[in-house]
């Protein structure tokens, strides 16, 4: 990951995401993809996921999880 950070908004789900990128060294696009891979289908199966697989912290799998279930893209950085 570089020190170039997408510019995320400053509310909803969207407002956890460079703490998400900066404490688990992974772009939100790397997160969508484990998230797509991982065979599960609903939200909190998919929440608990993260956090047994990744030690993701509650609050940063949910909004993650609900943003990308919601339709939405991260674009890989360059």
């Amino acid at each position: 990951m570089t020190e170039q950070s997408r510019t995320w908004s400053k509310f909803g789900p969207e407002s956890y995401f460079p703490s998400i990128e900066k404490k688990y060294g992974r772009s939100i696009a790397e997160w969508q993809k484990i998230i797509a891979e991982c065979g599960l289908e609903k939200h909190m199966q998919i929440v608990n996921y993260l956090k047994s697989e990744y030690q993701m912290g509650h609050g940063h799998a949910n909004a993650l999880v609900g943003w990308t279930l919601a339709g939405n893209k991260a674009k890989e950085q360059l």
